[in-house]
């Protein structure tokens, strides 16, 4: 099946942007940030929470991080304009990370501020290594000023996240745990599968363990009922913990954990970056590429 997907990631990238944007829609709110506002508000309806993201990232200038940083500004505003029950992810590079690291913070923190000020929250990504250490950096700056106001993402599939979750968690963090997406060299990630899901759960028993909120983000049934498991056996509050997902992916899965009565966070991408976006997450974990080959064949139904 991996070959498979691979073949189709090469099939998707030779396919008109109208074409893939039929199936790309599924898992985009769309272009603007009014279409990210209605989505969010169906979600609401249904009692799951959202973190909206503005599409971009790795910027070549100030002038495009600084472009991210007001279509951000604007995400908070329509949060509070429309009492949304949401929050902001964002990319560091998109907002100069990897230009400077100093005007970076700038914008950054003053997203934050705005955070704390709404009564908010400002999620900050975790892009591939060479940016691991960058992040964790500005996190721990951030937190020491905006304490509450924000948290950082951690990967299960880096051999390093266990010993930096220890690190972190000296000091009040708030984390989104997920297995990772990026390709990584087997000297610093692990590769096998279930290495992958063991390091999980054992990064998620000792957030769980030591009173440490987290967003547990993966669509994999296996992690989510070993989730269940520790939560159950721990005896968590269900104010410590979220579980977390993409848009459009295992729609079943959400709405089941919604019915459970456990808090549900959808990760809801919109901009005009929406082409990029959808190939890069195709390259970077083809098995999406299975969900995109069913929703080919309906589409081939839907226009029979």
């Amino acid at each position: 099946m991996n070959l498979l997907n691979k073949i189709i990631v090469k099939i998707v990238e030779l396919l008109p942007k109208k074409i893939v944007k039929i199936f790309a829609q599924k898992y985009i709110a769309g272009e603007e940030i009014t279409d990210a506002i209605n989505l969010v508000k169906s979600l609401n309806a249904k009692g799951i929470l959202a973190t909206v993201d503005v599409l971009g990232e790795a910027i070549k200038n100030k002038d495009e991080a600084e472009n991210a940083f007001r279509q951000c500004m604007s995400v908070y505003d329509a949060i509070e304009e429309n009492n949304l029950k949401a929050n902001l992810s964002i990319k560091p590079t998109q907002l100069g990370l990897g230009i400077d690291e100093d005007f970076a913070y700038g914008l950054i923190s003053t997203l934050a501020k705005r955070a704390k000020e709404m009564n908010n929250f400002l999620r900050i990504d975790m892009e591939n290594s060479p940016y691991t250490d960058l992040t964790f950096r500005l996190y721990n700056k951030l937190r020491s000023e905006f304490n509450g106001s924000v948290g950082v993402v951690v990967q299960a599939y880096l051999k390093r996240t266990f010993d930096d979750v220890i690190e972190l968690t000296k000091s009040d963090s708030n984390f989104r745990l997920c297995k990772g997406i990026y390709v990584e060299p087997a000297s610093i990630a692990y590769k096998d599968r279930q290495q992958i899901r063991d390091n999980f759960i054992k990064v998620l028993r000792y957030l769980l363990e030591n009173n440490v909120y987290v967003g547990i983000a993966t669509h994999d049934d296996y992690l989510i009922s070993e989730s269940y498991n520790l939560i159950k056996e721990l005896n968590i509050p269900t104010d410590r913990f979220e579980f977390q997902m993409l848009l459009g992916v295992r729609e079943d899965l959400r709405d089941k954990i919604n019915r459970d009565g456990y808090k549900i966070r959808i990760y809801v991408p919109f901009g005009k970056d929406w082409y990029a976006y959808s190939i890069r997450r195709l390259k970077e974990n083809n098995r999406i590429a299975g969900y995109i080959f069913a929703n080919l064949f309906s589409f081939k139904k839907q226009i029979r």
